[in-house]
This record gives structure tokens, C-alpha cells and sequence, in this order.
């Protein structure tokens, strides 16, 4: 197998075309290898959501908590510099784009993700990582 090939078997999906996803990707890839309180995500948030960038960012520092703590194995992401998403990546995406929508597809997507029967309490950190990105007119679209 070569390099490329290697690298799209594990990066298979493109980067978001949504720019609210974008920062969402960011946030996930920064905050799970750096730690909750990487300074890198936490100016990200200051510069997009300005003077109201708390409630997210506290909000996606819960979320991030909580997928560790619930997942049952460990949740694959790449790089923040990687112009490519791993599987996980795409479907947290996929699945903070459609909690509001099709919430029966985002719990079956947590569920898959995480390992677990149990996502519940998750589920709902997810609705409000959302909630707090649409309220701020920054709607994370998949």
C-alpha cells in the first residue's frame, strides 16, 4: 500500500464546506489532542463568536469531556492540519448537524461512535453545542 493510499484509507472524508463546521472540527481536533483549555481553540472561539464566544467554548469543553469519558474505545481524529477527516470526525459533524432535525439518526450515530447503548447525557451536550452555535448565527450545516 502506498503512502497515499494509506493516508486516504484513514482520512477518507473531505473537510467541511460549511465554515461553522470548520471551527466545530477545530475545536474537536485542538481541544482532544491538546486538552479543554488548548489557548488555540479558545481564540478561535474569541475571534468568531466575539464578545459572546464563553458559552460555546465552555460548551464544547463539556462535550469533549463527556465523549471521552462515555466512549467505549477511543475516537479517532487527525491532525488540525490535516486537509482530510477520519470517519469520527465526519460523523460528529454529521451528527451536530442533525440533532435539531433527525434526532433519531443522531443518536444512532452517537451510539455507533461512542460504543455504548447509553449516549443519552451526551446526546444532549450535543444539542446544545449546536443550539449555542445556531443561536450565535453560526449553525453547524453537514
Amino acid at each position: 500500500m502506498t503512502d497515499l493510499t494509506a493516508t486516504i484509507a484513514a482520512l477518507p472524508h473531505a473537510l467541511p464546506a460549511c465554515p461553522n463546521a470548520g471551527i466545530a472540527l477545530f475545536a474537536l481536533r485542538r481541544m482532544g489532542a491538546h486538552g479543554l483549555h488548548d489557548a488555540r481553540a479558545s481564540h478561535v472561539f474569541l475571534t468568531v463568536f466575539g464578545a459572546d464566544f464563553r458559552r460555546p467554548l465552555v460548551l464544547m469543553r463539556a462535550l469533549m469531556a463527556q465523549l471521552a469519558e462515555a466512549a467505549a474505545g477511543t475516537i479517532a481524529i487527525a491532525p488540525c492540519c490535516c486537509a482530510r477527516m477520519t470517519p469520527a470526525e465526519r460523523t460528529m459533524l454529521t451528527i451536530l448537524s442533525r440533532v435539531d432535525t433527525a434526532p433519531d439518526l443522531a443518536r444512532l450515530l452517537l451510539t455507533d461512535l461512542l460504543g455504548v447503548r447509553r449516549v443519552d447525557a451526551v446526546l444532549a451536550s450535543v444539542a446544545v453545542v449546536a443550539a449555542a452555535f445556531a443561536d450565535e448565527g453560526r449553525p453547524i450545516c453537514g
